[in-house]
């Protein structure tokens, strides 16, 4: 009696793991198809190791987007703080970059040289920081233009650019600095002579045509009283934003084992976040001041 129990209980285990083996064999082969080869056509497109990876993204038509919103000329100072905050929203989620530069529609986001982040694919770098970027701006757009509605989402392109030394970046960044400021004065010359002058922006721009830096400057001082170093720093040089420990103060509800109801006390909290910067990158003293942002250890 007992040897037949025994025989009927392996045979049904034996069964049972045929059984399985079929499941778990069909199962792989369901996984997989005829059409699989099409993955072969996948550019790989995962960027050099050491090196900077660099994501630059550009608001496209925001000439077209400006007018529609009824910016301000030359600058609209809720448009940069929006894109600020954007960008700021982006480090939070994106945690390995160091360091990004702002001026205008555009924003530049500086990843570590090791990070390995999404296995250094080009394409997920983009579009993670396009996404996140392009989300948070129509996320926080009425915070910072109440009485003006969104009429139709904006859009951004992205590159991936890759630097191979810490020269070759701080030059990326001191470019695009100095193409802030050219444009900047250029701008601030060209709306004073427009809504000041009473010009036509075709008169205007015949006017500043083969100027130099110099001679805009004599037009805004001589014309309209305006010393354009005077302007402000956000304008003339944009936004660097770094991580930095700030101290916090938040309202916490506390409750004593006594007490029926909680106080509402003030809470004193250190983090670290993105912070803007209004200043200078092109000379040697702000790397000297932050020398943890090009640390390869930071």
């Amino acid at each position: 009696m007992w040897a037949a129990c025994t025989v009927k209980a392996r045979d049904c285990w034996v069964s049972t793991f045929v059984t399985l083996k079929r499941c778990l064999t069909l199962g792989v082969t369901m996984a997989k198809s005829k059409f699989e080869y099409v993955r072969e056509f996948e550019t790989d497109d995962t960027c050099l190791p050491h090196c900077w990876v660099v994501v630059r993204l550009d608001g496209r038509n925001f000439h077209r987007f400006s007018e529609k919103h009824n910016f301000a000329k030359p600058n609209d100072s809720r448009a940069l703080h929006l894109m600020t905050k954007c960008a700021q929203t982006v480090m939070e989620e994106l945690e390995d970059i160091v360091i990004a530069y702002g001026q205008s529609d555009e924003y530049s986001f500086v990843f570590k040289r090791k990070s390995n982040w999404f296995k250094r694919r080009a394409s997920k770098f983009m579009t993670h920081v396009a996404s996140q970027f392009a989300s948070s701006f129509v996320f926080y757009w009425p915070d910072y233009f109440e009485d003006q509605p969104l009429l139709y989402p904006p859009g951004f392109d992205g590159r991936v650019v890759l630097y191979p030394n810490n020269q070759t970046l701080k030059d990326y960044l001191s470019w695009r600095q100095a193409d802030c400021h050219i444009n900047n004065l250029y701008n601030t010359v060209f709306w004073a002579l427009v809504q000041q002058s009473g010009l036509t922006p075709v008169q205007a721009q015949e006017r500043l045509q083969g100027t130099l830096a110099a001679d805009k400057n004599e037009i805004l001082f001589s014309e309209f009283n305006i010393n354009y170093n005077n302007e402000p720093p956000v304008y003339r040089k944009g936004t660097v934003l770094i991580w930095q420990k700030v101290r916090e103060v938040m309202t916490k509800e506390v409750k004593l084992p006594a007490e029926m109801e909680g106080k509402k006390v003030a809470v004193t909290r250190t983090r670290t976040k993105p912070v803007p910067l209004h200043c200078d990158i092109i000379g040697d003293a702000f790397w000297k001041e932050h020398p943890e942002i090009l640390d390869e250890d930071s």
